[in-house]
C-alpha cells in the first residue's frame, strides 16, 4: 500500500444516458460523441443491440457500427468493446446496456435452487462487464432504457396507481459507476442526476449536442497525462522501426494488444516518409481494418 499526494489526471468520460423509448438516447449519444472525438466521425463506434437503429442516423457522418445479435451475454459485450479498442476507436457508444441486463435476468430465472444463491452466478458476470467499461482507454457512452414506475396509493378508500417517476431497466446502483448520468425526457431534453464534472450543476433541462461533448472533452483533458497517454506519446516519438520493436517488446502482452493500433499507425507514418523498413515486418503488429465479433461486424455507417 502506498500513500501519495492527490493529482488531477486526464481521463476518459463514462457517460450514462437513460430515458424511455423516443427520448433520443441514440441521437444524443452520437452528437455528444462527435464533440468528444473532436469532430472526427470515423473515431466513433456504436455497439448496437437495438436492431440496427444506430444506422438510422448515418446521415450525420461516417461513424462505425458493430451490430450485436442475441444472445446478449456480458461476455459478448466485453468482446465487442475489445474489438472496438483494437480498431483504434476513441469513443465507444454502447446502445444499449439494457439488453445485457435483461439477458441476465432471464438467465437467473432459469437457474435451479435458491434465488439468492443463484445471484452468485449472475452478479460476477455483470460486474466483469461494468469493470471492462471502466478500464477502457476510450470514452464510453452507454444508454439504458427506463420505464414509468407506479406505486399503489389509497385515495377515497380505493387503491389507485400513482406515477412516482422513471425507473431504469438495469442493475440497481449502476449510476455509481459513471461520471455523468443524464436523464432524457420525451422532448429530448436532458437533466443531470449525477455530475462529477460539475459542468451541468444547477443547469436547467437542455438538449444534448456536440457542444456537450466538447465541454466533456475539455474537462477530461485537464490535469497530468495518464500512463495510456504517455505510452502513446512515446510511440509517436519513435524515429525508426527498431525503436518501435524495442518499445513494443518492453510492454506486457495486454499492453501490446491495447496499443497495437498505435504501433501500426506509427509504422505507416514512418514508411510514408520513406524511412528504411526494419525487423518489425513480421512482428504481428497488424490488425484487420474491420475486426469481427461472433455474429457482429464493425462497419461504417451507411
Amino acid at each position: 500500500m502506498n500513500i501519495h499526494q492527490s493529482c488531477r489526471r486526464r481521463c476518459q468520460i463514462r457517460l450514462l444516458l437513460q430515458g424511455p423509448s423516443g427520448s433520443g438516447k441514440t441521437m444524443s449519444a452520437l452528437l455528444i460523441a462527435h464533440g468528444l472525438a473532436a469532430g472526427h466521425w470515423p473515431k466513433i463506434v456504436v455497439i448496437d443491440s437495438e436492431n440496427g437503429s444506430a444506422e438510422l442516423y448515418a446521415d450525420l457522418g461516417a461513424y462505425n457500427v458493430l451490430t450485436l445479435s442475441p444472445p446478449y451475454t456480458p461476455e459478448r459485450y466485453v468482446q465487442a468493446i475489445e474489438a472496438c479498442e483494437l480498431a483504434g476507436m476513441e469513443v465507444i457508444i454502447i446502445d444499449s446496456m439494457t439488453h445485457c441486463w435483461e439477458y441476465l435476468l432471464d438467465y437467473h430465472a432459469g437457474l435451479p435452487g435458491n434465488s439468492f444463491t443463484a445471484w452468485g452466478k449472475v452478479t460476477p458476470r455483470h460486474t466483469a462487464f461494468v469493470n471492462r467499461i471502466l478500464r477502457s482507454p476510450a470514452h464510453v457512452i452507454a444508454t439504458v432504457r427506463s420505464k414509468t414506475e407506479y406505486v399503489l396509493s389509497e385515495k377515497n378508500g380505493r387503491q389507485v396507481p400513482e406515477k412516482v417517476g422513471m425507473k431504469i431497466i438495469q442493475r440497481e446502483g449502476i449510476d455509481y459507476e459513471f461520471s455523468v448520468v443524464l436523464e432524457l425526457d420525451l422532448r429530448n431534453n436532458a437533466t443531470a442526476s449525477k455530475d462529477r464534472t460539475q459542468l451541468f450543476r444547477e443547469q436547467p433541462a437542455f438538449r444534448p449536442g456536440q457542444s456537450t461533448g466538447e465541454s466533456l472533452r475539455s474537462w477530461c483533458e485537464q490535469g497530468s497525462p495518464t500512463k495510456w497517454e504517455q505510452i502513446h506519446q512515446v510511440i509517436k516519438k519513435c524515429q525508426n522501426l527498431d525503436e518501435m520493436a524495442s518499445l513494443y517488446y518492453s510492454l506486457s502482452s495486454a499492453e501490446q494488444a491495447e496499443f497495437r493500433p498505435a504501433f501500426q499507425d506509427q509504422k505507416q507514418h514512418l514508411q510514408a516518409v520513406a524511412l528504411a523498413p526494419s525487423s518489425l515486418g513480421n512482428n504481428q503488429l497488424f490488425i484487420q481494418p474491420n475486426p469481427t465479433l461472433n455474429h457482429g461486424n464493425l462497419t461504417h455507417s451507411a
